[in-house]
């Protein structure tokens, strides 16, 4: 298999498959993901057969966060640099909630962090029985701004706020009952599901599945206007450069509590 941080086919029916491809890193992303992800829309976006994208992550992880190397590389960067990085990442997720055809994700073992707003921009995600979850950024000082609108369309403001400010880990069948997810499987029955899918998907008309997803977004937190994402972009990248965000990621990659923890 290719290196390439993300893999794109399509096949004859317009079926794309996007595939994130760091399974080193268990497919934490950084700056090579984020603009592969780019890339495949590009190219896809290009292609008037497209039909259907299905998003996997190749590997025991569907997506683990972000790559913590990366993170600390633009937390020490100047604000510009700093910034780009959190314009990169969230513009990626607002394209993908945006497509104007079906995304359906395939979600297996860990989904952390941005991940989270990742299947929260898909249409559809089907995850297997041993999908993990968590909305982890406050742990490490960050939080996830960025993401936050399409969070609240998948799991509603209630949900949003306890597991944005926890931080804490939940399963496939909780993902499933607060809407993260909409079915929960075997993992070994997941690509069977997920074709089963797409093969539901294209018994419908492209345009109007186009013009449904369109209006339903106009309706909806994530169908929001260029000046309100530069404000959550602007938020998301000065948190980075804070004296808690440092300790933060100091904490995670040394394996110990932050200094903030009263178990210290």
């Amino acid at each position: 298999m290719s290196e390439a941080p993300v893999l794109w086919t399509l096949d004859d029916r317009g079926v794309a498959t996007v595939t994130l491809n760091r399974p080193k890193v268990n497919n934490a992303y950084n700056g090579e993901m984020i603009q592969g992800l780019h890339d495949a829309m590009d190219t896809l976006g290009k292609e008037a057969g497209l039909r259907v994208v299905v998003l996997k992550g190749y590997g025991k992880h569907f997506q683990a966060g972000a790559d913590l190397a990366w993170i600390n590389a633009a937390r020490v960067g100047t604000p510009a640099d700093n910034l780009a990085v959190s314009r990169a990442t969230a513009t990626a997720v607002d394209r993908l909630n945006r497509l104007p055809v079906p995304v359906v994700a395939l979600v297996q073992g860990g989904c952390f962090g941005g991940g989270t707003g990742v299947i929260s921009a898909c249409d559809i995600v089907i995850a297997a029985d041993n999908a993990l979850f968590s909305i982890t950024e406050v742990r490490w000082g960050l939080h996830a701004s960025i993401i936050f609108p399409q969070l609240n369309d998948a799991i509603g403001v209630r949900q949003v706020r306890r597991y944005a400010l926890s931080g804490e880990r939940f399963g496939a069948e909780e993902a499933r009952r607060i809407g993260l997810v909409h079915e929960v499987v075997p993992l070994a029955d997941l690509e069977v599901r997920g074709a089963s899918m797409v093969a539901t998907l294209l018994e419908n008309s492209s345009e109007a599945m186009g013009k449904t997803k369109q209006h339903i977004l106009e309706h909806a937190w994530g169908g929001f206007d260029a000046p309100t994402l530069d404000v959550l972009i602007q938020s998301h990248s000065d948190q980075r450069q804070t004296a808690q965000a440092a300790e933060g990621l100091a904490s995670f990659a040394e394996k110990r509590r932050a200094r903030w923890s009263p178990q210290n």
